[in-house]
């Protein structure tokens, strides 16, 4: 057996950056290397785009394979805002995801245009995550930092810019900014911004190179680089998704996504209509706090994260960060029905009860804005570090009635870019690629009756409450 063709998968994340060296024929992982970020805490959520491509040096180097990669590609973290000026450099840090400042310019955004059109054109409703609310904010707040702004770019466009030299992304990270069409970039949408689009990068087709890595970074000069993605569409290639089969994917947020084949239009904003990184749509609904709040819950309780115990009244809805599904962008967290007799453990079960609710009560909304049947007997694919712990998988089992699927490969994010970037070599898409690589191969955890009780309690509170956690008021 001769020596494997080498690729590199990147997931620039929100927390850190994971590479992973794999085999190009086989999908066998064969090292892999990570590196954490910093992101501000306050007032916003922020980090500094150079620190990103030192971990991303950092981690690639650390697969140990760097030297014999044969192509490369970068998954990142969706709608983060990066200004670059003249020479390149960033104007000031990034304005990631779960930076929700700019929601007041998403909901000016929306009452001028109207959520219908805004659906037709983009397919989805903005929120303060979008990239088009986070220029608008900078255009308020920060006018100077706009207008010494030569270049806009996603979080993966800016890293395989600094890979390549080449201004590029695709149409699957593209399509969350909120000013990209089918048709490409909507100049009247940009206007209504402020926005030129000569500062946005071309949009590459799937499965084209944009380039060659350049000497000076990680890896050696001449290595095919893929049009990298964002890091959903990354995941539903890491998986090998075919059209109709659902995700919950459990990390800082929270995910509920399926590829379809219909395009996605979804006027109320639950359902995010984006394009996957091939040629089909991923409908997605999002939630900011998923494991980091658990996790915060259990800490407050001085509990183990999965020191759960069941029954109980309590609900919690944790939306330490505000939210995003619902949209709440102002809400704070609610405890609601203790009694007396209210276990911690009970406690926490009910924080891991409501940091679900909103994934699963999406699930069917996302599966219809792209024309695929909900079907209740076809496994639901649990992923991201949530789907490993014991107290995630029994509650989504508990709450979903589905039966579960926890895929055994890891790191879907960046095996999802490798698959890109093995694509470049074997000329097939990623998707097939991917299922050749038997990614989505995992235990199966049979279904169990659906805790109406439970469900029904926690829709209850939520919509008794929305108003008072919008405003902050309730904690």
């Amino acid at each position: 057996m001769g020596a494997p063709r080498v690729v590199i998968g990147i997931d620039s994340s929100t927390q850190a950056t994971k590479a992973l060296a794999v085999d190009a024929d086989t999908g066998r992982v064969l090292g892999q290397g990570r590196a954490a970020h910093h992101v501000s805490t306050g007032p916003g959520r922020e980090s500094d785009p150079e620190q990103w491509w030192q971990a991303l040096c950092e981690a690639v180097a650390a697969t140990g394979w760097s030297a014999q990669a044969e192509a490369v590609s970068v998954a990142g973290q969706q709608h983060g805002l990066v200004t670059l000026d003249a020479a390149g450099r960033p104007v000031r840090p990034a304005l990631l995801w779960n930076d929700v400042r700019s929601a007041p310019q998403a909901a000016a955004l929306v009452r001028e245009l109207g959520a219908d059109r805004w659906a037709e054109r983009t397919g989805s409703v903005p929120t303060g995550s979008f990239t088009a609310a986070k220029w608008a904010w900078l255009r308020a707040y920060e006018p100077e930092s706009a207008a010494r702004t030569a270049a806009v770019r996603l979080p993966h466009d800016y890293l395989t810019e600094r890979l390549t030299g080449e201004a590029t992304t695709d149409r699957g990270d593209a399509s969350g900014t909120g000013w990209w069409t089918p048709d490409g970039y909507d100049t009247e949408l940009l206007g209504r911004i402020g926005l030129d689009p000569s500062l946005l990068p071309a949009v590459v087709p799937s499965g084209r190179a944009v380039g060659r890595t350049r000497a000076g970074g990680p890896l050696p000069a001449g290595a095919l680089v893929a049009a990298g993605t964002g890091d959903n569409m990354a995941a539903a290639l890491g998986l090998g998704l075919e059209a109709g089969t659902p995700v919950l994917s459990l990390g800082t947020s929270g995910t509920v996504y399926a590829v379809t084949r219909g395009r996605p239009k979804d006027t109320t904003g639950t359902v995010c209509g984006f394009a996957d990184a091939l040629d089909g749509w991923l409908p997605l609904a999002c939630t900011l706090n998923c494991t980091l709040a658990v996790d915060r819950f259990a800490a407050l309780l001085g509990r183990d994260r999965q020191d759960v115990e069941p029954g109980g009244t309590a609900v919690v809805l944790p939306f330490l960060d505000g939210e995003r599904t619902p949209n709440l962008p102002g809400a704070s967290g609610l405890v609601h029905g203790l009694r007396h007799d209210t276990t911690p453990g009970q406690l926490l079960q009910a924080a891991y009860d409501g940091a679900a609710y909103s994934l699963l009560a999406a699930l069917d909304q996302v599966l219809r804005a792209g024309g695929e049947a909900a079907d209740e007997s076809r496994p639901l694919l649990l992923i991201g570090g949530g789907a490993q712990g014991r107290a995630w998988q029994e509650t989504v089992r508990r709450l979903s009635g589905r039966p579960v699927q926890i895929p055994a490969a890891q790191e879907l994010v960046a095996l999802g870019a490798a698959a890109q970037a093995a694509g470049l070599l074997t000329k097939e898409s990623a998707g097939t690629v991917a299922r050749r690589w038997r990614t989505a191969d995992g235990p199966l955890l049979e279904p169990v009756a659906r805790d109406t009780e439970a469900l029904e309690r926690i829709g209850d509170t939520l919509r008794r409450a929305g108003g008072l956690l919008e405003s902050g008021h309730v904690g």
